[in-house]
């Protein structure tokens, strides 16, 4: 069953649509994921849709990884490649499983991978290609993945797609046989659609010269990884000459500089791209230009400390590599807040400002983050913990203690996360000086995971003592 598109929605569902894509340039994520949820439970072959639905998740996740207490619930989720065929389970049940878990995670491989599946044996072929994208965005060296998605886009009928999927492989690996084997039945596959051939027929006895079939066989050749990125950067650069509003060029052209090692040049074009009119309201640009600017300072940093281990006692290496680290911290800084100020209902790019705020010692700054950011579902339990440890370290042990039971209370099973709330919550009743309320806590730690920190030391001094 093919996708739809969002003009083949009922003309009331379009207009919710309309509303959830004004509503996401606003930042106004919750209305946008609850639009956007319902609709494809209506309408689940609508790709449009829930290209805008992972947009708002992405963006309301953004922050989220720091926090620790995501993706959890999926733990148990297969981790293996994915295969296609679909399986025995009901396709349709399998995509309300993804999605419910891609609610609440939507960096989880497997759950993504879960939705590539149940899209198979539903016939939504652009579907599979899109949930395996979204797999290789999180995990650009998964090659089994790379391979699956290359395949995909080929049954999608998307043969350019496939194409760049066997170059990127090969630019690591020129002798893959599967990636060359890929290269070629794309390099068929796009021809084939090219001149609208009949596929039953030998595609060499309709080139129309030799010139031809000599180009399309180079095509599936074996290219060194170097010249490679030489070529598609060469390739890229000449189109931005003859489409400058194309920002798929733009970031053609970073993409092969961050592939040969130059990121500065990689942050260069990104750059370029956002000044475009388009580009200065691309969010996916705006999130790669941050990236790649704390990656060119992270390589900096690291290079300070490559400086000072070879040199421990020099003041010059060693004054650079603090100021490369006051610069990456300072960087990472200013760039949750410009982001928090654009986007305020992001909760989770909130949290993460408030985490950053803490670790430089801005408490007052970082509380009134935390504050906002636990009005968001998937960060409140976070934000409650940053609070707590935020009045521990301002030594108002009732408000943190209030905190860390508010989180404790929260979560219902014993992982880790309720084990560091817990103990946090120990501690502030031992600073309190109310040794019987520490020790309670201690104990619960105690019965679940006697190696859990030191608990087994305070819980065992207890008892001598007593």
């Amino acid at each position: 069953m093919p996708e739809i598109s969002v003009a083949a929605l009922d003309p009331r569902h379009q207009k919710m649509i309309e509303n959830a894509r004004v509503a996401l340039e606003r930042g106004t994520l919750d209305y946008v994921l609850e639009v956007t949820a319902q609709v494809l439970k209506m309408q689940p072959s609508c790709l449009q849709v829930r290209r805008l639905q992972r947009i708002a998740q992405m963006r309301q996740y953004r922050g989220s990884r720091s926090a620790g207490f995501m993706g959890r619930a999926l733990s148990g989720l297969s981790t293996a490649p994915f295969m296609f065929g679909g399986g025995k389970k009901d396709p349709a049940k399998q995509l309300e499983t993804a999605e419910a878990f891609l609610a609440k995670d939507p960096t989880s491989v497997p759950a993504l991978k879960m939705l590539a599946e149940a899209a198979t044996g539903l016939g939504y072929l652009e579907t599979v290609a899109f949930a395996l994208d979204a797999v290789r965005e999180l995990e650009p060296d998964n090659r089994p993945n790379m391979l699956a998605l290359g395949d995909a886009l080929l049954a999608a009928g998307k043969p350019v797609d496939a194409l760049k999927i066997a170059d990127e492989i090969l630019r690591d690996r020129p002798s893959d046989a599967e990636a060359q084997s890929l290269m070629r039945k794309a390099s068929v596959a796009q021809t084939v659609t090219k001149h609208n051939w009949d596929v039953k027929q030998s595609f060499r006895d309709k080139l129309k010269d030799e010139v031809q079939t000599i180009s399309l066989e180079q095509s599936a050749k074996i290219v060194k990884g170097e010249d490679m990125a030489q070529r598609l950067l060469e390739e890229a650069l000449a189109k931005v000459a003859s489409e400058p509003s194309n920002l798929s060029h733009y970031r053609s052209v970073s993409q092969a500089y961050k592939q040969m090692g130059n990121l500065e040049e990689a942050l260069a074009w990104v750059r370029k791209a956002r000044e475009q009119p388009v580009g200065k309201t691309d969010a996916a640009l705006e999130k790669t230009e941050s990236e790649l600017a704390i990656a060119v300072i992270e390589k900096h940093s690291k290079e300070a400390e490559a400086a000072v281990a070879a040199a421990p006692g020099d003041a010059s290496a060693l004054a650079k590599l603090s100021a490369a680290q006051k610069e990456l911290d300072e960087f990472k800084l200013s760039d949750a807040k410009r982001f928090v100020e654009r986007y305020p209902n992001d909760y989770p790019a909130r949290y993460a400002l408030g985490s950053l705020l803490l670790e430089s010692g801005q408490t007052e700054a970082a509380i009134g983050q935390f504050q906002q950011s636990q009005k968001g579902p998937q960060v409140r339990v976070a934000s409650l913990v940053g609070l707590g440890r935020c009045f521990k370290a301002k030594r108002l042990f009732d408000l943190a203690v209030a905190q860390f039971n508010s989180a404790k209370n929260d979560l219902s099973g014993m992982d880790d996360t309720k084990k560091d709330i817990i103990y946090e919550l120990g501690i502030c009743y031992e600073l309190m000086g109310k040794a019987d309320l520490a020790i309670a806590e201690f104990k619960v730690i105690y019965s679940e995971d006697i190696g859990f920190r030191d608990v087994a030391e305070k819980v065992n001094a207890f008892y001598s003592k007593s």
